[in-house]
């Protein structure tokens, strides 16, 4: 049995907004990547399975628990990081994590110090005076300090700088070999590149692709771009039956994709000219990502 489940969920609020006939799974020890950009469904998921919100149809469960019956529980259990976050007014970070740590049951502060230092997060300062990215830090520090085994992570990086996105994503495999299970929802590719095991593209309320990364990048065509030195050679190259996905005539380039068994007699044939410049661009999780998103529709969010 998987530790996240996630079951023809069923949440619809009208005017295509939801979620419909979602299927996922997270099993121990792994890392799943729920990806698409703001409003496709992502939090709606999540709010499902933290026990925020009923079903109308389908279920969500953590460790064989029924995500609504036994939110009470799981809520207890569970690293839960919001998308959104909301601090009470009048304390400061130090007094919230004294608080979390009562309600949470937490004895031992150790992991809470390897947290702050981690994170390099002081948080003796007011909530109210703290900037977004270091109530961002004080959220994911809150989330992970009772060193729980399932994760559960909404845009867990938004608000936070570059380097501390690395030092997040550092964190995230960490945990990974120290065998948690992390469902962790992203609109940023190299989060989700980086971290995931396992990646499920959703739109519009419905997932649309559920892959293996490192199988995809390896089964994915290739895409070369080639440079020519004299203009009769592109004209004679460009006459292939290749797939070619742009040609350049002003300075004698030619970009094409191939497919894996195409590739031998494709270096074959460039072997017969005269090339000044030949590129191999690597696999993107963005270009796999920008078949399912049309490239001239820009969505807020999506990096």
């Amino acid at each position: 049995m998987s530790v996240i489940e996630v079951d023809h969920l069923t949440k619809d609020y009208g005017h295509g907004r939801g979620v419909f006939d979602v299927c996922a799974h997270v099993d121990k020890g792994e890392c799943f990547g729920f990806l698409g950009p703001n409003g496709a469904g992502k939090s709606t998921t999540i709010r499902h399975l933290m026990g925020f919100s009923k079903p109308q149809s389908g279920s969500t469960a953590i460790d064989g628990l029924d995500s609504w019956v036994h939110s009470a529980q799981l809520q207890h259990e569970v690293g839960y990081l919001p998308g959104e976050i909301a601090f009470p007014s009048g304390m400061t970070g130090t007094q919230f994590l004294k608080m979390q740590q009562k309600m949470r049951g937490v004895t031992d502060p150790a992991y809470l110090e390897k947290l702050l230092k981690t994170f390099e997060l002081n948080p003796n300062i007011g909530l109210k005076q703290m900037s977004l990215g270091t109530k961002r830090k004080l959220a994911v520090v809150t989330a992970f300090m009772h060193d729980p085994q399932i994760l559960i992570l909404d845009e867990p990086t938004s608000g936070l700088d570059p380097i501390m996105q690395e030092i997040f994503i550092d964190y995230i495999l960490e945990e990974k070999k120290r065998g948690k299970t992390i469902f962790l929802s992203s609109h940023i590719f190299h989060e989700v590149d980086a971290s995931c095991d396992r990646i499920a593209i959703i739109k519009d309320g419905k997932i649309v692709s559920e892959f293996d990364p490192e199988v995809l990048k390896k089964e994915s065509d290739k895409i070369y771009r080639v440079t020519f030195q004299d203009k009769k050679q592109w004209e004679a190259f460009t006459t292939h039956n290749y797939h070619f996905t742009s040609i350049n005539a002003r300075k004698l380039r030619a970009r094409i994709q191939l497919k894996n068994s195409e590739i031998t007699s494709f270096l074959a044939d460039i072997s017969e000219y005269h090339i000044s410049d030949f590129t191999e661009f690597p696999f993107s999780l963005e270009d796999y990502f920008m078949k399912f998103y049309r490239e001239d529709k820009v969505f807020e969010g999506v990096k």
